[in-house]
């Protein structure tokens, strides 16, 4: 049996990319496609170990800048020329790669949800443009149209968590399975001796509200470790006044653990359909503070592992943090509760799911 891969684009190392590494790991796909490639290749070696060929689209051209054709996306996604010999398609997907297309009838289609698709024509429009929304809102119609479209293509829908998969059935109307994402907990033991500092640690990305963190950082007087890179970092070092702010960059899982390992706690802001770094800390033995909505309603236990906040913005962390200082966390009892999203787990599960799909032959035509 020949599988294919379909992301959505490769460009830098994070969350979303480490499902794909499991994905190869388990399935070991037979050929991959993107609609861009512009990863370091030290970072794509961690994703195909075996060095595969990424097959990309005309919108390649224009490297770093692709994401300026947004609107380009939903029809370079149907150029990708799936071989026939392939009879597994498995699309992981946060923007358009569920929409690839079949290259013959019963070929089967699986597709991976990240996140809630395309989030920046959806809920999140505000927050992306901005100023720009009011123009931009009058096109949102036809994005959200063609999203929709899209939306059908796959056979199979599964989902990083409940919070997905009730996006999923809401905005699409599509059933779908919950199979939570990989997390190598090996890499992330237990610490039980704890430092006086914060982390934050995420590709740099206007949705994870990095910004709301380091605003609540230069007022507060606390230390925050910074870990990641993206499109945001040279804006948010602009924001950070504080000089117990320190940004590291993009760093490999070693040099991460030891920080989340020390950590007082780690901190998220944005909305996770997930959020995989929540669970590595939590290995750690380190407690959680973050805004009390997505995934990580599924991934922390309140007052156990974590703490919510219920406001997304900088005194609403501020007056939380003052809280959380108070608590006595048993961080034996935060790494035990971590062990069950285990990468063991969701190969296992994506095995069997995908073998017993496959079994069944009930692929659209």
């Amino acid at each position: 049996m020949k599988k294919a891969l379909v992301v959505d684009w490769l460009d830098k190392y994070g969350g979303a990319e480490k499902v794909i590494q499991a994905l190869e790991s388990a399935l070991h796909f037979d050929e991959v496609y993107a609609l861009v490639n512009i990863m370091k290749q030290t970072e794509l070696d961690l994703l195909f170990p075996s060095k595969k060929k990424v097959t990309t689209t005309k919108l390649q051209m224009f490297g770093k800048r692709f994401r300026f054709l947004y609107p380009l996306f939903f029809k370079e996604i149907k150029t990708i020329e799936i071989s026939k010999d392939i009879d597994v398609i498995v699309s992981s997907s946060h923007s358009v790669a569920k929409g690839v297309l079949k290259s013959k009838q019963n070929q089967i289609h699986i597709s991976y949800f990240q996140a809630p698709n395309s989030n920046y024509i959806w809920q999140d429009a505000p927050l992306y443009f901005k100023s720009f929304y009011p123009l931009i809102k009058p096109l949102l119609s036809f994005f959200r149209k063609w999203d929709l479209k899209q939306s059908k293509q796959p056979d199979y829908i599964i989902c990083n968590s409940l919070y997905v998969k009730n996006w999923v059935k809401n905005t699409y109307n599509r059933e779908a399975t919950v199979i939570y994402p990989p997390v190598n907990l090996e890499q992330f033991p237990l610490c039980n001796i704890k430092e006086d500092f914060y982390v934050i640690a995420g590709r740099m990305a206007t949705i994870k509200r990095f910004d709301l963190v380091i605003q609540a950082f230069n007022t507060n007087n606390k230390k925050l470790i910074v870990i990641g890179d993206g499109e945001q970092l040279s804006h948010l070092k602009s924001l950070a006044t504080s000089k117990k702010i320190t940004f590291l960059g993009f760093q490999n899982v070693q040099i991460l653990s030891s920080y989340l390992q020390k950590a007082k706690g780690f901190i998220q802001m944005g909305v996770e359909g997930f959020g995989i770094a929540a669970i590595e800390a939590q290995s750690c033995g380190t407690p959680i503070l973050c805004y009390g909505k997505g995934g990580v309603i599924e991934t922390v236990k309140v007052n156990e592992t974590g703490m919510f906040f219920h406001e997304q913005t900088s005194n609403s962390l501020n007056e939380s943090l003052d809280l959380f200082e108070t608590k006595q966390w048993n961080y034996k009892i935060i790494h035990d509760h971590a062990q069950s999203f285990s990468a063991e787990s969701f190969d296992n599960q994506i095995k069997k799911y995908v073998s017993v799909i496959t079994k069944s032959g009930n692929g659209n035509s």
